[in-house]
């Protein structure tokens, strides 16, 4: 199977998060972010477009009753840029952490 897209680690910000999880919760991220790289038409149960932001989505991981995000956005097309993660405790998605992707993705394409 041929890989559809790249998925960069932009600095420490995902990597802080995705290490401090448990090796299951690690391994669900994994297998998402495979699912992202090789499947053409991701279903938006592990991807989704986070409405009223510039280009900002979010991975969606559930594991057991536990739900993790990941916030990222794509760059020329098919590379898919990770930002910071987090553990959803509640029904909306904080907005200090959609804040949070907005400035490092702000960060990422004022250095590159």
């Amino acid at each position: 199977m041929s890989q559809i897209r790249e998925i960069l680690i932009y600095k420490r910000y995902f990597l802080d998060f995705y290490e401090r999880q448990e090796l299951d919760v690690q391994s669900k991220i994994e297998w998402t972010l495979n699912l992202i790289q090789y499947t053409q038409q991701v279903p938006i149960k592990y991807l989704r477009y986070l409405e009223g932001t510039s280009g900002l989505y979010e991975i969606r991981v559930e594991l057991k009753s536990n739900i993790y995000r990941v916030f990222c956005f794509f760059e020329k097309g098919s590379c898919v840029i990770l930002c910071n993660g987090f553990q959803k405790k509640t029904q909306k998605t904080p907005k200090r952490e959609i804040e949070r992707a907005l400035r490092i993705k702000s960060e990422y394409q004022n250095e590159n």
